[in-house]
């Protein structure tokens, strides 16, 4: 792994920060992306200050032509990319019949589309290394739904099928494409929720907890490693049981 190079995006916080520290820990060269430069400067260099290989790289996934940009930058830089991580993602929760144009489009715009190019580009290198790794960070959203986040859950489901249907198309090049579907995470987007919110939640949860970042980032970690080769087009849930 020491001469792999991954890119994460939304490694700014949360369970991008802490898969960038996990595949850095392997050895990897890290690439950590996000749209915030103040917060990615500071992830990388606290990896490096604990001898890990990280690098910033601002990157709006929704813009088609920057993640483009991006990659062969990365590959000029640092002679190839190896492990491609999509954690990038937004949410914009209604009820269906409240949820506008707009909230939809964007959501679909970062999750779907956004990872769906990026990873395009990212796999004509991998294709011409022979070797790759593509880990799509969906949600147990995307397989059973949930109220009020049904652009959510459409994009997604989107995520799987998408990681499906690659799978199938570059597995004779040894690059192996599979998604992670976290349930419900202790982030900082869970740490504002009510007590009696997560008392509702974690009834639903046999591990009767919440998951955390650094639980997801073992995942994604093996996946993208040497001893995951023979596994592609699958779709890992790490949720406590919640869905199964």
């Amino acid at each position: 792994m020491e001469q792999k190079v991954a890119l994460v995006t939304g490694g700014s916080q949360g369970i991008g920060e802490a898969i960038c520290r996990r595949l850095a820990d392997e050895g990897m060269t890290v690439i950590v992306a996000s749209r915030s430069q103040e917060k990615i400067e500071t992830v990388a260099a606290s990896i490096r200050e604990r001898g890990g290989r990280a690098h910033a790289q601002q990157l709006d996934v929704g813009d088609i032509d920057a993640g483009k940009q991006a990659i062969k930058n990365i590959v000029a830089e640092y002679g190839g990319l190896h492990v491609l991580v999509n954690n990038a993602g937004i949410a914009k929760d209604n009820l269906m019949a409240r949820i506008k144009p707009d909230d939809f489009d964007a959501v679909i715009n970062v999750n779907l589309r956004g990872s769906f190019f990026l990873t395009q580009a990212a796999i004509r290198p991998m294709i011409r290394q022979r070797w790759g790794r593509i880990v799509n960070i969906s949600s147990v959203v995307g397989l059973m739904g949930n109220l009020g986040q049904s652009n959510y859950a459409a994009s997604k489901a989107g995520v799987i099928g998408v990681t499906k249907s690659l799978a199938r198309e570059v597995g004779s090049r040894c690059i192996t494409v599979n998604a992670v579907a976290p349930g419900y995470i202790e982030t900082e987007m869970t740490q504002d929720l009510n007590e009696k919110v997560k008392e509702a939640f974690l009834t639903q949860v046999p591990c009767g907890r919440f998951g955390q970042s650094e639980e997801v980032a073992d995942a994604v970690a093996f996946l993208a490693g040497e001893r995951a080769a023979y596994i592609t087009g699958q779709v890992l849930t790490i949720d406590g049981g919640l869905y199964m």
